[in-house]
């Protein structure tokens, strides 16, 4: 029988039961839907006409956005959301306007796949599973402000996306400002002579394509033609993020390869110095933060151009411009834009054999290699392999420094991702230039001296030198010398030298790149742009949105022979001649003209970048967010100098990528004045993981966890003794146990403390459903105190409590009140659990006071039986909006402490005093204490030492 189903719950008809857990969690969630207990007021008219509710500070407290999976919610899912309801509740009954709300990042991979197996469209399958998430996340009892919630896919809500969008497409970042302007000021600046044009040109004399062509470099979203991820057998060009280490699709395992594509992009490496600069003032996980910075990647260096005949230069990125000397070849990534402008049509008399591949001429080599390199994924391409490979161009470049002439490669090794997609090869001081010259028999010139007793003769080294603490050698011609100078000082040398000369200057590099924006896919907000007959982009007026996801019958892109690397995307939306094809009056005098429409979608990122503005103000159909709701709820205030959210919980998996472009679109929208938020995020906390065991038989095939008996330490699977690992909890692993299960055997409540109480938030933890049952004990034994079982009456009587209660419960009000601000929920469990321990051992009926600050301190943790209980207690008024209880000091402070009484460092007596007690006070009662005079015996003392009020360290004479 069932703990939940026990001969004692029919015995005792108003115990706390599952049954009765699941009556009262239902009336209570209606009672809240229905009063709208969780609606938080907005700044304009709600708190205008309330001068005591605009008193109170606000809290605005986020969740990351789930995605509506058709699986539902598994126990690992809530663990943060049950965490900030927890933290919200709390916060609103210690006087906070607190705003806590839900929706569902709802376009993106999973349900485009679903209509494209079964034929389903993706807002069908994506609503019914917001629906049954939504139903789930109720059961729980969430507080959420139900009338801010929204989906991405609402084209009320993706016009906004599309707005931003245009923001963005319609910027640019002025260098000299620091900031984004609207385009419409570049283009005076162009028209005026202000700026002049690249070749020169007055702004009129360039045609409408030239012009479009300027301002796309740029604007802050453009369209260029950029290496991407494109795997032919899925149709779709791929994120980094979602290519394997083997350079195959993580969907499909599908080969993928570098092409070069017409694709939108994000001008984010604008923003560089100020996305990292602005890390310092937010409250993140340092090793959060750490990432950003090692995903931005600023490194000082210096610009190098390296002349080649006919062709200008090859301009390189070096952070060792003291090493110049030692340049002896040059690597281009396979995909640069000059490789294919520097090929000559023969190979140079005396080339090197193994420098040509085999090939009989410089384009072929090249053409070949290309091919093979588009077949590695970036990390197969970065990764120390033993084998270094590339082929020579045909061409060579002038040294600046030297005037040598070096030989140009093509390798896989260098990747148009960093730097200028070219690099000056030191291969005497670098392990992966070092490896690739022995490889090609290249020359090395040693311009670092060596610390150990290797000589300077690099032909003779076994591996690469390098090092910041060394002295430049063999590093001089006619007009500069750095021998003999360390390295700092001499790449400010060299670079002053660059700089005179005109050949390079010292800058700052960025690891990060500029986002690519393009997906060949369906289920996406449709870009707000036309392309006119001439090809150039045209932004839709803001009158034209929502420009709204066309119904269509095939969800596929278009998919290749998974081999074949020579092949271009065909999206699902190209295919719908009717949709793609239009004529348009777009207001800007040109009268009705016909338009092609982009046919990619925006990535699933898009629709994440901003959903915290549109909780504050989400119907609002003629603005983004009302000014005076953004500032009060987000805008800068003391200790938050770039505003955002007040707490945003997640999963540290999302570190870079989804708050990266988040911080972009909010730092965007705040240089163009649209919300007074420089950031969007001010406090983040990253919840651990719930794991699940994982029991797989001799095959290696997991079978279902529920079925599994333990018996005498091994486990058993229909007789079969299988293994265990910890590991994630999910449908595959058939070790998922979902909320709804928990909640009909326990309750909604139970399933909330248990999953606080399992350990410290940020921690991850292994799920045990047998350990439930403590928690629901504890609701029981809660329960008790104050309900008669047998009746059902309240048992709580007008009296004052006892000293001891007193300070029992004073120091749980504290403790717990702090833990609750901290978001130690687990030690804030104990904490109750411990007092109502307590009242459990004292007997009797709980004094009025007693029970109140018990319920309440319970309230947060477990809404719906302190809604109840307070209810039953007499409360006409809902216990959330209740002050939560205040800790009388003089109850925290221990009645009387141990004081430890040593002689020659030997324990000889322990007193229980004050904690207020002197030093003079303590040395007299330590003395007097019978077993301290016989220690003594009678002898001298020649030193007290007093630590009131925990030490007396008595030396004798």
């Amino acid at each position: 029988m069932s703990e939940t189903n026990s001969a004692a719950d029919v015995a005792a008809p108003h115990r706390y039961t599952a049954a009765m857990a699941a009556d009262i969690e239902a009336r209570w969630q209606d009672f809240w839907d229905a009063e709208g207990t969780y609606e938080a007021p907005n700044p304009t008219g709600d708190l205008a006409g309330d001068p005591e509710l605009a008193a109170k500070p606000k809290k605005f407290i986020m969740d990351m956005f789930p995605y509506p999976s058709g699986a539902g919610l598994h126990v690992g899912h809530p663990l943060g959301y049950i965490a900030t309801d927890v933290f919200a509740r709390h916060q609103r009954m210690s006087g906070h306007n607190v705003l806590h709300t839900l929706g569902f990042d709802a376009f993106g991979l999973p349900a485009e796949q679903y209509a494209v197996q079964t034929g389903t469209h993706p807002r069908i399958s994506t609503e019914a599973n917001i629906e049954n998430m939504t139903a789930q996340l109720r059961r729980l009892g969430l507080g959420h402000d139900k009338r801010r919630s929204f989906a991405t896919i609402e084209s009320e809500y993706y016009k906004w996306t599309q707005w931003i969008f245009l923001q963005i497409f319609n910027s640019w970042y002025d260098t000299d400002a620091d900031r984004a302007r609207p385009i419409a000021e570049l283009v005076a600046q162009f028209e005026s002579g202000e700026r002049p044009t690249p070749d020169g040109r007055d702004w009129s004399a360039l045609s409408a394509a030239e012009r479009a062509d300027v301002l796309s470099d740029h604007r802050l979203a453009y369209a260029s033609d950029a290496p991407v991820n494109w795997s032919p057998g899925l149709g779709t060009v791929l994120a980094n993020e979602e290519v394997t280490a083997d350079g195959r699709s993580e969907r499909g395992n599908f080969p993928v390869f570098k092409a070069k594509l017409r694709q939108w992009n994000m001008r984010i490496t604008a923003y560089a110095d100020r996305l990292l600069n602005d890390l310092d003032g937010l409250d993140w996980p340092e090793a959060i933060k750490l990432q950003q910075r090692n995903w931005i990647g600023r490194s000082e260096g210096a610009r190098v151009d390296f002349p080649v005949d006919g062709a200008g230069s090859i301009t390189v990125f070096t952070t060792r411009q003291d090493t110049l000397f030692g340049a002896t070849y040059m690597v281009l990534a396979p995909e640069h834009e000059l490789v294919e402008r520097i090929i000559p049509a023969a190979w140079p008399d005396g080339t090197h054999a193994v420098w040509t591949g085999g090939h009989a001429t410089p384009a072929e080599a090249v053409t070949a290699y290309r091919k093979q390199a588009a077949a590695k994924s970036d990390v197969e391409r970065q990764a120390e392999a033993k084998d270094k490979t590339g082929v020579f161009t045909g061409t060579y470049a002038t040294n600046p420094v030297s005037g040598e002439q070096v030989p140009v490669f093509i390798a896989d090794y260098v990747l148009m991702g960093y730097g200028t997609g070219a690099i000056m090869a030191v291969p005497a001081h670098d392990a992966r230039d070092f490896a690739f010259a022995r490889a090609f028999e290249l020359p090395m010139r040693c311009v670092v001296e060596p610390s150990d007793d290797r000589g300077t003769d690099a032909s003779t080294w076994e591996d690469a030198f390098g090092s910041y603490d060394a002295k430049l050698v063999n590093s001089a011609n006619d007009e500069i010398a750095l021998d003999g100078l360390g390295v700092v000082d001499a790449k400010i040398r060299i670079t002053e030298w660059l700089k005179e000369h005109g050949v390079g200057e010292g800058t700052v590099n960025f690891r990060l790149r500029d986002w690519l924006f393009s997906r060949q896919r369906y289920w996406g907000e449709p870009f707000p742009i036309v392309y006119d007959e001439e090809g150039i982009a045209h932004p839709l007026p803001e009158s034209m949105l929502p420009l709204e996801l066309p119904e269509v019958d095939d969800y596929s892109p278009r998919t290749f022979d998974p081999d074949d690397a020579d092949t271009q995307p065909e999206t699902p939306l190209s295919r719908n001649a009717d949709w793609v094809n239009v004529t348009l009056d777009l207001g800007d005098g040109a009268g009705p003209r016909k338009y092609r429409r982009e046919t990619n979608t925006m990535p699933n990122w898009a629709g994440s970048c901003w959903y915290e503005l549109r909780y504050l103000d989400p119907n609002n159909g003629e603005k983004l967010v009302d000014p005076a709701i953004e500032q009060y709820w987000m805008g800068p205030r003391e200790g938050q100098p770039t505003g955002g959210v007040d707490l945003y919980v997640g999963g540290a998996e999302h570190a870079v990528l989804h708050l990266l472009y988040a911080r972009f679109w909010s730092k965007v929208l705040h240089d163009l004045g649209h919300i007074s938020s420089a950031e969007p995020f001010h406090k983040l906390y990253n919840q651990g993981m719930i794991q699940a065991f994982v029991y797989r038989d001799s095959r290696g095939i997991a079978v279902p966890a529920a079925e599994v008996e333990e018996r005498d330490g091994a486990y058993y699977y229909e007789g079969e003794k299988v293994s265990r690992v910890l590991g994630k909890m999910g449908k595959s692993l058939k070790n998922a146990v979902t909320p709804d299960e928990i909640c009909g055997e326990y309750g909604a409540d139970t399933l909330r403390l248990y999953e606080m109480a399992m350990g410290p938030l940020d921690v991850s933890r292994p799920w045990d459903t047998r350990a439930v049952v403590g928690q629901y004990r504890l609701l029981q034994r809660l329960w008790r105190n104050i309900v008669d079982e047998e009746s059902g009456e309240v048992t709580v009587v007008d009296t004052e409590p006892g000293e001891d209660t007193l300070r029992a419960l004073h120091k749980a009000i504290d403790g717990v009140g702090g833990d609750m601000a901290g978001m130690r929920f687990n030690t804030a469990i104990a904490k109750v659990t411990e007092l109502n321990n307590h009242l459990t051992k004292a007997g009797g009926p709980l004094p009025r006071p007693v029970a109140e600050a018990l319920v309440l301190l319970v309230a947060p943790l477990a809404p719906h039986i302190a809604e109840e209980l307070w209810r039953r207690l007499g409360h006409t008024e809902s216990v959330v909006h209740q002050d939560f209880p205040v800790a009388d000091p003089a109850y925290v402070v221990d009645e009387t402490v141990t004081c430890v009484v040593q002689i020659k460092g030997k324990v000889r007596a322990r007193l229980e005093i004050s904690p207020s007690i002197t030093d003079a006070e303590l040395e007299t009662l330590a003395l007097a204490d019978p077993a301290v005079v016989a220690a003594l015996d009678g002898a001298g003392i020649r030193k007290v030492i007093v630590r009131a009020p925990k030490l007396v360290n008595i030396v004798p004479a």
